[in-house]
């Protein structure tokens, strides 16, 4: 046995030197080497060739609400609420485009796929589980790896069929390894508090069309790996997990809202290899180092087709860097609330494209590090070649002595006028509204949420 012990571990020591380790899949069996190249496949389909017309079409919808509430705002009074009280007791008062299209109606519990159509931003084509079944999770243990109990996470997320899954109560789940979910899928926590804590993580991997939504994600440990189930038709062994709060790998059309996340071992939510068609929206983050890392390998060219949304996000108490840190790709950073970060808030290495749009960057006070006043930081390249890429801020409050060090031609947004000049994102001044609701939110069925 002891033998067979030190076998097992120069093996696991093998694989984690491989390209692929990454993956925390032990062996590429006939199933994964299927599903990697299916994974690709989706990602050239699902990249935008004109990702200006995606951030043009948020962009309008956001100026839009705006106004509409800037009128609501006139007639009631509502604003000064908002701005005093950090609990808003008022009647609902959704401040997005995303929120607008669901949350002030009584009846979403009824109607729950609505959700489903609300999504914008690169990640606008995530369905997850629309008009597929409804499945209830009425179980919060997560004890068996190859053969998961009926009505606990962990066996809805592994079906191979579309699936809603929602929880007939609120519940704490502690994950004993990672939790691998199936394509088609729409986790949706409201009506209930859904922990996911203590544990391991979730991770997507060459996976399509997910929606993730409602989730409190905190003190997410590393799993120490063993034979894991991912599939009704599939299980394998996997290595060591990383300990991020959720890992997107290799997939594509993902859709991350109103999740609350601390404390991970590692990320709050990392996309790494060829995913694409990401929108991550209306997140409260906070007490963590390294938030969010999109592209995770200088070899890894296929994140050139990496797009992803940032928006209508807090980035708040005691945060420090990575919001995001991206490696190739198009990323839009749009309307967030950056209160809180302790080295910068938005990085990035191997030329990645990042539009910065109407966020709020406040920078650390004096008294905690005024070294730290740049929002921006390049990583591992002089100068000379970082001013090549595009990195330009538009429309951003800067506060307390924040910059952004802009790069990339100087002429850019008069040659994008779709991208700039035509339609603007909401005004940075009114980003504490916008995402006054970021967030898990406390949704009561029969009412407004």
């Amino acid at each position: 046995m002891k033998g067979a012990n030190v076998m097992i571990i120069l093996l696991v020591t093998i694989v984690s030197s491989l390209p692929w380790s990454e993956s925390h899949i032990l062996e590429y069996d006939e199933y994964w080497t299927k599903q990697s190249a299916q994974a690709w496949n989706r990602t050239l389909e699902s990249y935008e060739p004109n990702p200006a017309k995606i951030v043009s079409h948020l962009n309008f919808h956001a100026d839009r609400v705006l106004k509409e509430i800037k009128q609501e705002f006139a007639s009631n009074g509502t604003r000064r609420q908002l701005v005093r009280a950090n609990i808003y007791n008022g009647p609902c008062m959704a401040t997005n485009p995303m929120d607008r299209c669901w949350r002030c109606n009584p009846n979403w519990a009824n109607n729950r796929f609505r959700l489903a159509d609300c999504g914008l931003g690169f990640g606008h084509k995530a369905k997850g589980g629309k008009n597929g079944k409804i499945y209830v999770v009425n179980d919060s243990s997560d004890n068996d790896m190859l053969n998961p109990k009926v009505g606990t996470l962990r066996h809805a997320v592994i079906q191979k069929e579309p699936l809603w899954i929602i929880f007939d109560r609120s519940m704490v789940i502690r994950l004993n390894q990672e939790l691998i979910m199936e394509s088609d899928k729409t986790i949706d926590a409201r009506g209930a508090n859904v922990y996911i804590a203590h544990g391991a993580g979730i991770t997507i991997q060459f996976r399509k069309n997910i929606i993730i939504h409602g989730l409190r994600i905190h003190n997410i440990q590393r799993g120490s790996g063993g034979m894991i189930r991912d599939s009704t038709d599939h299980f394998g062994f996997r290595t060591q997990s990383d300990g991020d709060g959720i890992s997107i790998f290799g997939s594509q059309d993902i859709w991350i809202d109103h999740v609350s996340m601390t404390k991970c071992s590692d990320g709050l939510i990392d996309a790494i290899m060829g995913s694409t068609g990401i929108t991550i929206s209306n997140g409260h983050f906070t007490d963590h180092d390294e938030a969010m890392l999109f592209g995770a390998s200088d070899s890894h060219t296929q994140d050139e087709k990496m797009q992803i949304t940032v928006a209508f996000n807090h980035f708040g108490k005691r945060m420090v860097q990575r919001m995001p840190r991206c490696r190739f790709g198009y990323i839009h950073v749009v309307n967030n609330d950056y209160t809180h970060w302790n080295m910068y808030a938005i990085g990035g290495s191997m030329h990645p494209t990042i539009i910065s749009q109407g966020n709020r960057f406040i920078a650390p006070p004096e008294t905690t590090n005024r070294f730290a006043k740049e929002v921006t930081k390049r990583e591992y390249v002089p100068e000379s070649v970082w001013s090549k890429w595009t990195w330009r801020s538009q429309g951003d409050l800067f506060m307390r002595g924040a910059f952004f060090v802009q790069s990339g031609d100087p002429d850019y947004t008069s040659k994008h006028p779709e991208l700039y000049d035509l339609i603007q994102p909401a005004d940075a001044k009114h980003v504490e509204y916008i995402t006054k609701f970021a967030g898990s939110l406390n949704c009561k069925v029969g009412e407004a949420c």
